[in-house]
């Protein structure tokens, strides 16, 4: 399996079915659109874009061979939207020395229904890390939180990313935050 295709239907005790599939601009807009423009979601950088700037977003997205977005869905429901990138070919990539083998992760767990959750974000977390490192030529996993999201950035650290130096991009400070494949035992 390939990070740009569909994962299937994959049973987490406890939690329910998990899939990921690539996303589909047209159909996925309005719940992307719904998520991204939230207060709760204020580092992704989209709080005031609107549903077509949100769809002009994804379709250059789902144009490029070095970027790829991902709904992620529990019982069929969307719950995660996932972005992966190269490094060499995104701007982080002239902020640190990429590696061969790295490969850029984004995460937005979408709206809780009813609550929060426990441990929600750490399942869907591992679900993906396991989705992307399907690709035994990914030997580390790149992240770059907006380095005020101390939530992102504790959460990553908790799944075992080791934070990297800041950096400045075009629109933020960000955390590197480095996961070498090697410890994880997928």
């Amino acid at each position: 399996m390939t990070a740009a295709s569909t994962s299937d239907l994959r049973p987490i005790d406890g939690f329910g079915g998990v899939s990921i599939r690539p996303v589909a601009p047209d159909r996925d807009v309005a719940v992307i659109h719904d998520w991204v423009t939230r207060e709760r979601s204020r580092f992704w950088g989209m709080g005031d874009a609107s549903l077509e700037r949100v769809r002009e977003i994804y379709t250059y997205l789902d144009s490029l061979t070095t970027h790829h977005a991902y709904l992620v869905h529990r019982d069929g429901r969307p719950v995660a939207l996932f972005q992966t990138y190269e490094p060499a070919a995104d701007p982080v990539g002239r902020c640190y020395d990429v590696r061969p083998g790295d490969f850029g992760i984004h995460l937005l767990i979408g709206p809780p229904d009813g609550g929060a959750e426990p441990g929600f974000t750490g399942v869907l977390l591992d679900a993906f890390l396991t989705f992307v490192l399907a690709d035994p030529t990914r030997r580390r996993i790149v992240a770059e939180p907006d380095a005020r999201n101390t939530r992102a950035v504790d959460r990553l650290a908790r799944a075992g990313f080791v934070p990297g130096p800041q950096i400045d991009l075009p629109d933020k400070r960000a955390q590197l935050m480095f996961l070498d494949r090697e410890p994880i035992s997928h």
